[in-house]
């Protein structure tokens, strides 16, 4: 990341919903947060996904351009650490096997291993993985269409996050609703706490 694309990178700053972490004037639960509780403990995102930022995910995403992996996730490493939290397994989202050999790499896992790499954390491929396909979350309309494509899209290997903080990590949070759902399969395998964390998000 160049110092002039860096300097023009979207930060999110507090005050924010101390769960779903969107700016939130009064710093306390959002509406939505406070009407839907859920398997998620916390999600946090150091950038709004947007600008420099998006350009950033989507050249990582979508043009193969892995070496940016690193600089993202030095901003992903600044969030977490921020907010204090010590996970005991960092966890990629995973893509469903088709479209990962589709890409020929999981964004979120190079992501996930540059944090891990800084924070001397363990992180775990094969903790979690996507057994239903759905649509892309990028072409859902709503909250409630971007839900129901990941319910129940992701299974989780029991052994390994049983009793752990588990840290999920993704480029890109919408609506929370992947994360959602990663964090639901996390803790019907015994996980004690889900965080989610992802570089950017709409907001």
């Amino acid at each position: 990341m160049c110092a002039h694309c860096e300097s023009q990178l979207p930060w999110i700053f507090p005050p924010l919903c101390p769960r779903c972490g969107r700016p939130q004037a009064s710093g306390i639960l959002c509406p939505t947060c406070a009407q839907t509780p859920g398997a998620i403990s916390v999600i946090r995102s150091p950038l709004r996904f947007e600008g420099v930022a998006r350009r950033a995910i989507h050249e990582l995403k979508y043009r193969n351009l892995r070496a940016i992996a690193p600089a993202l996730a030095t901003y992903l490493v600044r969030s977490l650490r921020e907010a204090g939290y010590k996970p005991d397994i960092i966890v990629p989202v995973p893509l469903y096997p088709g479209r990962a050999r589709r890409r020929g790499y999981n964004q979120s896992f190079l992501l996930a291993r540059e944090v891990a790499k800084e924070t001397c954390t363990p992180v775990s491929a094969d903790a979690l993985a996507r057994v239903r396909e759905g649509t892309s979350q990028v072409h859902t309309t709503s909250v409630e269409e971007r839900r129901q494509n990941v319910a129940g899209a992701f299974a989780c290997n029991e052994a390994t996050v049983s009793g752990k903080r588990i840290l999920v990590v993704d480029d890109v949070c919408t609506t929370g609703a992947t994360l959602e759902s990663c964090a639901v399969a996390l803790r019907s395998a015994g996980a004690s706490d889900v965080w989610g964390l992802t570089v950017a998000r709409e907001v």
